[in-house]
């Protein structure tokens, strides 16, 4: 059993995938998209699926701070719903809250990391966080 998690922004996709066990959560890759082009990376994500057997998926739901959802969280909403036109797996919404500020803020605490390093993989590790928020949670 394996889930996958998905920190989707306008213009990337970041992807984190939990170990066998369902006990960690492990960055893979960012995603590139185009969202104003309906451009998605759907055929990427389903052979991360494919590839390492999963057989749910998480999508973080970016949720503003008073608990409201905003036109990130319908994008998020929108992502799931593509994805599941096509794939028959469960897709979980997770509350993603300042995971990409604590991401941020754990790439600058290591001090060695680059601005556009930071940029190529918060969104990766803002994944990693969500799905390791929902496997605690389990």
């Amino acid at each position: 059993m394996r889930v996958m998690g998905l920190d989707v922004g306008s213009k990337t996709v970041g992807v984190a995938i939990s170990d066998p066990f369902g006990w960690t959560a492990q960055g893979i890759e960012t995603i590139r998209i185009n969202e104003n082009k309906n451009q998605l990376g759907i055929d990427r994500v389903l052979e991360l699926i494919e590839a390492y057997e999963v057989d749910t998926i998480v999508i973080g739901l970016p949720k503003n701070m008073n608990n409201s959802e905003g036109f990130r969280s319908d994008a998020s909403r929108a992502y799931g719903e593509a994805l599941s036109q096509i794939i028959d797996l469960p897709i979980v919404y997770q509350d993603e809250r300042l995971t990409t500020m604590e991401a941020e803020r754990m790439l600058i605490e290591q001090g060695n990391v680059s601005r556009q390093k930071r940029k190529g993989v918060i969104d990766k590790l803002a994944a990693v966080l969500l799905l390791q928020n929902y496997l605690d949670q389990k």
